[in-house]
């Protein structure tokens, strides 16, 4: 099971990957990263990136997946806490940047950050490997 920098290197092994992070959005602090940051800066990139996983995290309107009035709810959403959003995408006409969540025995607030190329990168395979790669991750 790999840790941060393992988890960073093969994120980076990814076609079109500029840079990544694994941040933790109540802070905003960056627990590690590699590669480029979109604005020159990874610390405040990590900030940055962490209000965007803070707000879709928190929000109400993302956490029922429920297609109608009659639609049962999860189970997770009846004791108050709604199920986790998987990741956020945000387009540029440059590139991607993918905020995926990782999910934890314990109450985790981390996500992984990749920016990708939008001319070399394939959006789709990205997502995948980043979520089975977020599924190994080993925080210590």
């Amino acid at each position: 099971m790999p840790g941060i920098d393992e988890c960073l290197l093969e994120v980076m092994r990814l076609p079109g990957a500029r840079g990544a992070a694994v941040v933790d959005w109540t802070s905003g602090l960056a627990l590690g990263t590699i590669g480029e940051s979109p604005n020159g800066d990874h610390e405040a990139t990590a900030a940055e990136t962490a209000e965007v996983a803070r707000m879709a995290a928190e929000q109400p309107a993302f956490a029922l997946e429920a297609t109608g009035p009659s639609a049962a709810l999860p189970d997770e959403a009846v004791g108050g806490s709604p199920p986790p959003v998987e990741d956020v995408i945000v387009t540029t006409r440059t590139g991607y940047h993918i905020l995926r969540f990782v999910e934890t025995a314990f109450d985790s607030s981390v996500f992984v950050h990749l920016w990708l190329d939008r001319a070399e990168g394939n959006l789709a395979l990205a997502r995948i490997r980043l979520g089975k790669m977020a599924e190994r991750l080993v925080l210590a």
